[in-house]
């Protein structure tokens, strides 16, 4: 009876992921986005009630990824393509739609694989995370020129089946590097400061700066191991 709560909280995880994606049918991109981010809030409740109430199972971490992919993966592909790739070109916004819903796909599985191996780290951007990227962005109202949002939305997807290593914040795992957070932190003020202070604007910088964070952390990793051999 205890996993009710839990499997409650990751069904309205779906529930707003369905939500999303009608508010995107409906041309309510505002909306869509404010449901995808609402997903992440019981996403991120749902693992942390279960292990309060000692009711993990099987069951619970299956559900909460085939729910993570259709609210993360699916509603901000389809947010993605309704806002800003139905224009391009032919058939190319469909397939970068489509891209980034396959890598949250993927970056599910290998993540249910590995979940015994890696640890201290999320080996790759986490799906909430990437989902959230887009549809925050998407909050802001802004429709860049150019390939600047089709190739946001590539980025975003490569960066879950990377092998960049993401902290999990629970005080092991990769190291975390003062340069890079220094980075982090000035880009993040910059767009904070440089745009209109809104929700989405608020929203939209702890997303990307974790993202971004990622990257550079990781890089400067690299650095340090060439440096020292």
């Amino acid at each position: 009876m205890k996993s009710i709560i839990p499997n409650s909280l990751t069904a309205l995880n779906l529930i707003l992921g369905i939500g999303a994606i009608i508010a995107t049918i409906n041309g309510d991109f505002y909306q869509a986005a404010l449901f995808i981010v609402a997903a992440m809030i019981s996403d991120g409740l749902d693992g942390r009630v279960a292990r309060y109430l000692n009711a993990s199972s099987e069951f619970g971490k299956e559900l909460d990824s085939l729910c993570d992919l259709v609210s993360f993966g699916v509603a901000p592909a389809i947010l993605a393509y309704v806002f800003l790739l139905k224009d391009l070109p032919g058939v190319i916004g469909y397939f970068i739609a489509a891209f980034f819903a396959t890598c949250g796909a993927l970056r599910l599985a290998r993540f249910n694989v590995n979940t015994g191996i890696v640890k201290g780290y999320f080996m790759g951007l986490p799906i909430p995370a990437a989902g959230c990227v887009l549809a925050t962005f998407i909050m802001l109202g802004i429709k860049p020129p150019g390939p600047i949002f089709p190739i946001m939305v590539i980025i975003c997807a490569y960066l879950m089946v990377s092998t960049i290593k993401y902290p999990d914040f629970k005080g092991q795992g990769e190291k975390i590097r003062m340069i890079p957070v220094g980075i982090t932190i000035f880009i993040s003020g910059y767009i904070l400061f440089g745009i209109n202070c809104t929700i989405g604007t608020l929203l939209f910088v702890p997303f990307f700066a974790y993202a971004l964070f990622g990257i550079l952390n990781t890089l400067f990793g690299l650095f340090e191991i060439k440096s020292a051999t």
